[in-house]
């Protein structure tokens, strides 16, 4: 049986023990895995740790703000790094969902070491849990914080990694959470991918089209979070389809809607959504994004699919 609080005990023992007198770099996306690793990090060693959020434009709506609010209210010293065009012009002409995953890990660490060098860092705080371990060990999809696990050396980078929760998964770091007092927004937040929104666009990511599977996903999330659902989110297709807005042909955009009920992200069952609820996503979805014509729902279990698309 897992016990949190003799986990957060151990936890923090092992992080001064391996930081010594260094000063440690975390970058938290917002997410409660990275979240729960940089606060875990802040209660071991304090002033020790600088907090960063690297703003790649691929995130949900609102989350720079959100993320630097919640670092601040730690007490955590934080910088914020806007990278959004390096970023896209990294993920320029890849279409390719592996090619995507590592040039967004390679832009990644190249920033965050970037920002190490330039504070005179080497230790750098990582949120990666066991599920990330297994599924890029397996060569099923490249986790971008994956590195020494399938043979690359962090220290190309210029760091070493310090990774808290690398035995855990997904349930047990919520219970960490939740023993750490983080608020219910926090301990029970949705999965998020660490390459983001990039990973639910098919084909070439560009601003245009993050720009609308992020209100998407924002209707989605808007219209499920009362069903208790283990991850809920839109993806945008590569392809095109025919469609009527205002008395006219459009040849518009393909929207999938994929929520499902897991327990550690290694299975997942398509949730049995009301129609009615399916029918509001689809109804916002086509009358708020101009460009979208036609709203799918996935009812795939994983396997044998995944849960994210790419």
């Amino acid at each position: 049986m897992f016990d949190a609080k003799t986990f957060i005990e151990n936890s923090l023992e092992e992080i001064r023990k391996t930081v010594g007198e260094n000063r440690v770099i975390s970058a938290c996306s917002g997410g409660v895995d990275s979240t729960v690793a940089t606060y875990l990090v802040h209660k071991a060693v304090g002033e020790k740790l600088l907090a960063v959020f690297i703003d790649d434009g691929l995130r949900r709506e609102g989350e720079p703000e959100f993320v630097v609010r919640t670092l601040k209210g730690f007490g955590a010293k934080t910088k914020f790094i806007d990278a959004k065009k390096e970023f896209f012009a990294a993920l320029k002409g890849k279409t390719d969902a592996e090619e995507k995953r590592k040039a967004f890990r390679e832009k990644f660490y190249s920033t965050l070491g970037k920002a190490a060098k330039e504070e005179k860092i080497t230790y750098i705080v990582q949120g990666t849990i066991k599920a990330d371990v297994i599924e890029t060990v397996q060569g099923i999809k490249s986790q971008h914080n994956v590195l020494s696990q399938i043979g690359i050396d962090p220290e190309k980078y210029g760091y070493k990694i310090v990774e808290p929760l690398r035995e855990l998964f997904k349930p047990e770091v919520r219970m960490v959470a939740r023993e750490l007092g983080l608020p219910p927004e926090i301990s029970e937040r949705m999965p998020f991918p660490g390459p983001a929104l990039s990973l639910r666009v098919l084909g070439e990511v560009t601003p245009e089209k993050i720009a609308v599977v992020r209100k998407a996903t924002q209707i989605v999330e808007e219209e499920t979070k009362q069903l208790g659902t283990f991850q809920n989110f839109a993806v945008l297709h590569n392809d095109k389809a025919t469609g009527i807005k205002q008395g006219k042909r459009l040849y518009g955009n393909i929207i999938t809607v994929r929520i499902v009920d897991s327990q550690d992200a290694v299975t997942a069952k398509a949730a049995q959504v009301p129609y009615k609820t399916l029918r509001k996503i689809a109804q916002r979805i086509t009358q708020e994004i101009p460009s979208v014509v036609r709203c799918l729902y996935d009812i795939t279990d994983k396997p044998p699919s995944t849960i994210e698309f790419e």
